[in-house]
């Protein structure tokens, strides 16, 4: 070959290796410079901040992954009880988090330690909140049983630490989930340098505590906006902006650094469905199809693996006066509830998804699930909700003169806010004017109980009137001058139990039949009143990919 031609091609060569090092050298920086306007990112000097290294969600405290996918939600089994309230349908489900055992007694103690520092019971003004909180141990009473062990320790006593929480309405489980999110996200804060470290025990108290919704859009509300608390002892400066002089010009945490978790909830019907049916391993027809009867493999109650053959996989009622077999026979080792973990997991991870406790759910009962109008992520209890402005157009964070208190049908006293959290107020007209997705603040009753679906349509005096379609006794309890009055409504014409605060329980329990172990079974329960066997877990939802290890940017 020629000489000149040999030196012509490797001067090729090495112009395209000089070419492919800067394309690659220019590709693994752009996550620090926009492919929009080509400018820095997290620039120190100013611009726009923004965690380009955030690979994926981590799992919160006492969370397993569940990844979402397909399924048939509903009853595939005989309805032998005749409710015709939950016909099969297939559904497809985002991928979330959720709580690997029922909430247990100490989990709820720490709660109620929490507001008994915060806000004292000893304080009348506060008192309410401390004693709309506590779990209703008078649940265990029976007129013909002496249950009164559980009734004085089931809650408190180190003996049943472990064991799920009862007595909770769904009202509290719902008030104790948006307090965990507050605190998991403290603590995210605090471990990333925005917060002093153990702020959240030695400097929190009714006048300054933490809410991570008043935290993002007015920081400067919470006892984390003091600019004393955090200047000294912060770690990360990640995210931290200078001025021209160099002084540091935003010293808190938003949204864009990704340490804000979502919010702890109550999961979803569909969501706490699809999780006990424990779909992860490889799919044959009959999972797919609707056909697995519990939790765990098999049609029988009875573990066939070699070396637990025999024994049961829940805590149920066996049969009438038999809640746990005979004694030192291959029972289920609880006649009341038992302890966490006691039973193997499912394909997911999660413990007594059937059997244990029944656990409320987020979803307002219905019958019928709509499927035809929306089969992704169904759910039925949708209240949307804004932040409340003042007059300068800050938002309006709740103070203790502030606090609202409901009286529930049993009399009891809650609170619905407290201090440090953002006053909410219900969307109007600026969010729903000509939107086609929804149209108003309050969509519970949607194809189901509103105007348009009632039989009694003509009888309708305004949007507010409950549809005759579920004509439910109205209780009115209330307080006036200090006196509880109540108001038991038992007028003859009442033809159902359905009404916008009954909500959905899943799952069976101690106290129930092998029948209610299947996934698929549904039930209602007044949203305000509790009992000895429904509990409840918390739920998350999933920001970024639909698997885990996947959320990666290509550059």
């Amino acid at each position: 070959m020629d000489m000149k031609k040999v030196m012509a091609f490797k001067i090729i060569v090495v112009m395209a290796i000089t070419i492919f090092a800067t394309s690659c050298k220019k590709s693994s920086s752009s996550k620090n410079s926009s492919r929009a306007t080509g400018w820095a990112i997290n620039d120190k000097k100013g611009g726009f901040q923004y965690n380009s290294d955030f690979k994926e969600q981590e799992t919160a405290p006492g969370l397993v992954f569940i990844e979402g996918g397909t399924f048939t939600k509903g009853q595939v089994q005989d309805d032998v009880m005749h409710d015709w309230n939950n016909s099969p349908n297939q559904q497809h489900v985002q991928s979330f988090y959720m709580d690997e055992t029922e909430v247990t007694n100490a989990m709820y103690m720490e709660y109620l330690d929490w507001i008994k520092r915060v806000y004292p019971p000893s304080e009348d003004h506060f008192k309410a909140i401390y004693e709309g909180a506590l779990p209703d141990t008078l649940v265990w009473r029976n007129r013909l049983g002496f249950n009164e062990v559980m009734t004085e320790n089931y809650l408190r006593h180190p003996g049943y630490g472990e064991y799920p929480v009862v007595g909770v309405s769904w009202i509290q489980a719902v008030e104790f989930a948006n307090w965990r999110s507050d605190r998991v996200n403290e603590y995210n804060l605090e471990q990333a340098g925005f917060l002093k470290r153990d702020a959240k025990v030695t400097d929190v108290n009714s006048d300054q505590t933490f809410s991570t919704d008043t935290y993002i859009n007015a920081p400067t509300m919470t006892y984390g906006g003091n600019e004393e608390i955090i200047n000294d002892e912060r770690k990360n400066k990640r995210y931290v902006r200078t001025d021209a002089d160099g002084n540091e010009s935003n010293i808190y945490a938003t949204r864009e650094t990704g340490l804000f978790a979502p919010k702890y909830r109550l999961p979803t019907e569909t969501e706490w469905e699809y999780a006990a049916l424990g779909l992860s391993e490889l799919r044959s027809y009959n999972m797919y199809r609707g056909r697995k009867k519990y939790p765990w493999d098999g049609q029988y109650t009875r573990s066939g693996k070699r070396k637990i053959r025999g024994d049961q996989m829940a805590n149920f009622k066996q049969g009438k006066g038999d809640y746990g077999g005979i004694a030192g026979w291959s029972d289920d080792g609880a006649d009341i509830t038992n302890a966490v973990k006691s039973y193997e997991p499912n394909d997911f991870g999660l413990y007594d998804m059937a059997g244990n406790v029944a656990e409320w759910v987020a979803d307002v009962y219905r019958p019928i699930v709509d499927d035809e109008f929306n089969d992704f992520n169904y759910y039925r209890g949708n209240v949307y909700t804004k932040n409340a402005l003042n007059e300068d157009g800050t938002v309006k964070v709740i103070t203790t003169d502030d606090i609202v208190y409901d009286t529930l049908s049993n009399g009891k006293v809650i609170a619905r806010n407290l201090p440090g959290e953002i006053l909410q107020v219900p969307i109007d007209e600026n969010e729903t004017y000509l939107r086609t997705n929804f149209d108003k603040s309050n969509e519970i009753n949607f194809r189901d109980g509103d105007r348009r679906s009632s039989r009694e349509f003509g009888n309708f005096e305004d949007e507010g009137k409950t549809s005759e379609m579920y004509n439910a006794p109205r209780h009115n309890t209330r307080i006036e001058n200090g006196e509880l009055i109540r108001e038991n409504d038992k007028a003859n014409g009442r033809n159902s139990l359905i009404n916008d605060e009954v909500r959905v329980y899943k799952g069976g329990s101690w106290k129930d039949r092998e029948y209610w172990l299947d996934p698929a079974q549904r039930r209602f329960f007044p949203q305000d009143m509790a009992t000895d066997y429904i509990g409840f877990r918390c739920a998350m939802s999933r920001v970024g990919s639909k698997s885990k290890g996947k959320n990666k940017t290509k550059n």
